[in-house]
């Protein structure tokens, strides 16, 4: 398997419900670096995983949806804690959807699985992997 990584960040604030968040639960910011591991079984005919120059800007132009927001006032993300877990998701379920669109060119329909990955800090992180 062939991989391309990416990386960018972005800057939030939230609060997340529960007693198991603790001091947590109180409005706090997080600055996260994504990192995103793009796959596939064999490289396309330009010998690319995928355009690494559209991946990052792909990328980035997914994390401004969030840059400088408090989730807490996000309608999509009512209800819902915005863990490190979920935001790792959300965000790789827009990259799919950009794929799909052909954001990233057309040789990126032959990605295999892509895997999403937010260090909220130096010693904890969390991904989210799936196939494409």
């Amino acid at each position: 398997m062939y991989r391309l990584t990416v990386r960018d960040h972005f800057m939030i604030a939230h609060s997340l419900r529960g007693e198991i968040f603790g001091p947590a639960q109180r409005p706090h910011g997080a600055t996260y670096v994504v990192d995103v591991c793009f796959q596939r079984r064999e490289l396309d005919a330009d010998d690319l995983v995928v355009d690494i120059g559209l991946a990052g800007e792909t990328l980035s132009a997914v994390l401004a949806e969030f840059n400088y927001r408090n989730l807490d006032e996000l309608d999509e993300f009512h209800g819902r804690n915005t863990t490190t877990e979920f935001m790792a998701r959300v965000i790789f379920e827009r990259l799919a959807t950009a794929i799909q669109l052909g954001r990233l060119g057309d040789s990126a329909g032959g990605l295999h699985a892509m895997r999403v990955t937010l260090h909220e800090s130096h010693v904890a992180w969390a991904s989210y992997e799936g196939e494409l």
